[in-house]
């Protein structure tokens, strides 16, 4: 090999290298769900190797691993959004819905290798697997915040907020991909190593403002020697925390914290959390939920304000998650529960 070519780093491996360093970083997050972190691990690790595929093939002239590095991929999408979709309260269904999603590109990949020989076609495939998910993605961000309630209840905004830079990256390696492939069937690939380049700058630049942003945003809550709290323990926390919230109603503001929770109570966060999941057996952003579904159930049956709102006023920045989650609560949606008061209520 020309030693010029081993002095130079080309532009994909530093960004599997970003990507690497990446995957261990999501996996040690507190998120709130594993399951999560273990998808986005899979999300970085699945990028890290295609970007060093792509430097070995356009940097080194490699190209034995040409059919690897074009099925994986296929597989960044439903990776990404599943990461999310696992931070949803969806309960057992999601395991089987995980399944459907990454067996779907196996399929399709079946389905490639019997009808076309010529890898260029995959290039379809992959695009409609970028655009498919990005669009999934933004719809999963249209339902707010408090859709993601498996997450930490500090880090829901902050993973709202992601969720869509998410979809924003997967439209543009939509681009960048068509861009080659119209390079390949226009001009024989003449100027994808130019393209590559050009594409992989900004995502460096992405890849090094998460890097550099992450640590402090995801880190871990700091712990604290002292062994997990006994029951009755965690129960006197829990109850601390009912009076804090019936007192001060803290729970109106969408933007409450675990941290400002366990700041009021003066205990660590990770003990609050404790205490809530084993007296309650839910996380607290569903036990805050609790606090805001009963606040909107006596507005609605008190006062004439509309459904959207009344979700405002109890603290929930989606109106279509205070539907979803009110009608999973009280088995009837805000409208329907209203007109069964207004009927109670004429029959006293």
């Amino acid at each position: 090999m020309d030693s010029s070519k081993m002095l130079t780093l080309p532009l994909p491996v530093m960004t599997a290298a970003l990507c690497g360093a990446l995957a261990v970083l999501v996996w040690r997050a507190e998120l709130g769900c594993r399951r999560a972190n273990l998808l986005f691990a899979a999300f970085f690790g699945l990028s890290a190797l295609a970007a060093l595929l792509v430097g070995l093939r356009f940097g080194y002239g490699i190209s034995a691993l040409i059919p690897l590095q074009r099925i994986l991929p296929v597989y960044s999408g439903p990776l990404l959004y599943l990461g999310f979709a696992a931070l949803a309260p969806k309960g057992g269904r999601f395991s089987r819905r995980a399944g459907l999603h990454l067996a779907a590109p196996a399929a399709g990949l079946a389905l490639f290798w019997l009808l076309a020989a010529d890898l260029r076609y995959l290039d379809w495939l992959i695009s409609a697997s970028y655009l498919g998910y990005a669009a999934a993605l933004t719809r999963l961000w249209r339902k707010g915040p408090d859709a993601l309630a498996q997450a930490r209840l500090d880090r829901a905004g902050l993973l709202h907020r992601w969720m869509l830079r998410a979809a924003g990256l997967l439209g543009f390696v939509l681009l960048l991909d068509t861009a080659i492939a119209a390079d390949f069937a226009l001009f024989g690939g003449a100027h994808v190593p130019a393209l590559i380049s050009a594409g992989t700058v900004p995502l460096l630049i992405m890849l090094l403002a998460a890097l550099s942003v992450l640590p402090a945003v995801f880190a871990p809550p700091r712990r604290t020697p002292a062994a997990a709290a006994p029951g009755s323990e965690a129960a006197g926390t829990e109850a601390r925390l009912r009076q804090l919230l019936d007192r001060e109603q803290l729970y109106l503001d969408p933007h409450l914290s675990v941290q400002r929770l366990a700041r009021r109570l003066h205990i660590p966060a990770r003990d609050l959390s404790a205490a809530v999941n084993r007296t309650q057996g839910v996380n607290v952003s569903q036990y805050v939920n609790g606090f805001r579904l009963a606040h909107a159930a006596e507005l609605l049956a008190a006062s004439e304000g509309s459904v959207t709102e009344i979700a405002a006023r109890s603290g929930f920045l989606s109106r279509s998650n205070f539907y979803r989650e009110f009608q999973r609560v009280y088995g009837e949606t805000p409208v329907g529960y209203r007109k069964i008061r207004a009927e109670q209520g004429a029959t006293v």
